[in-house]
């Protein structure tokens, strides 16, 4: 198996990275750049706009956005955000389109110990052989097109599309394979296999992604939780909390 080796190259190639707080409220302007980069969220959410198609960066999960894609990111409330900027010889194998990520423990271990030790650029024999480890881990990361994916399959899409009209609806998977007339395996065997993503799991970040839009146009904490078929502000604070490490009350 050939080794992977680093070539040189100008800054940010050919690997770099950067740890950064931002405040609520931030945003960044479009731009083209001659690499490419992979950004995620420690806490918070960021959100990007890539060629027109709008990615949610919230914990666990990154947005993979190829060299030369006009992108622009902004942030709805305090957000610890991790940018790693690849050289394009190193991304031979990635996507040629943007899409999300999911990132492995080791992926982020190897970027917060980068980031306790403020490491920017790689420079000693040591580091670089953990960049090209999270190079590789960055390659073998499972794929979708979206934080959200959504499928055509005759069975899951009347479920995606009644809980992307109405997020707080509150029927089970069971109760969904009897209004489809199916069972609960077969069901939960779809969402896993076309979606890569349990029914919970689903219906989870089907929640958040409604929330930031719910708070965006000013309805307040208790409003979004009972449009998203919560039983109390607190539950929904909790679900929130769990999904980005920090609490919504920041973006009303």
């Amino acid at each position: 198996m050939m080794k992977r080796q680093i070539p040189a190259g100008e800054y940010p190639a050919p690997l770099s990275f950067r740890t950064e707080n931002y405040e609520a409220g931030g945003e960044f302007a479009s731009r083209r750049q001659p690499w490419c980069k992979v950004g995620y969220a420690v806490t918070g959410v960021m959100e990007a706009c890539v060629e027109g198609r709008r990615f949610l960066c919230p914990p666990h999960y990154a947005t993979w956005i190829p060299a030369d894609a006009l992108h622009r990111c902004y942030n709805r409330q305090n957000v610890k955000f991790v940018s790693i900027y690849i050289n394009q010889d190193l991304c031979v194998g990635m996507p040629e389109t943007a899409c999300t990520l999911a990132l492995s423990p080791l992926i982020k271990a190897i970027l917060a110990d980068f980031a306790a030790r403020r490491i920017t650029v790689p420079k000693t024999e040591d580091d670089i052989r953990l960049a090209l480890v999270l190079v590789d881990q960055l390659l073998k990361a499972p794929r979708r097109e979206s934080y959200l994916p959504v499928s055509d399959d005759d069975l899951l899409r009347p479920i995606i599309d009644a809980l992307l009209k109405k997020p707080g609806d509150r029927r089970s998977l069971a109760e969904w394979a009897r209004t489809l007339q199916t069972t609960e395996r077969t069901l939960s065997r779809r969402f896993q296999s076309d979606l890569g993503i349990p029914f919970n799991e689903w219906r989870q970040r089907s929640k958040l992604v409604a929330s930031l839009s719910l708070i965006e146009k000013g309805k307040s904490i208790q409003e979004t939780a009972n449009d998203l078929g919560y039983s109390s502000p607190s539950a929904f604070i909790a679900m929130f909390r769990r999904q980005t490490g920090v609490s919504p009350t920041h973006l009303s």
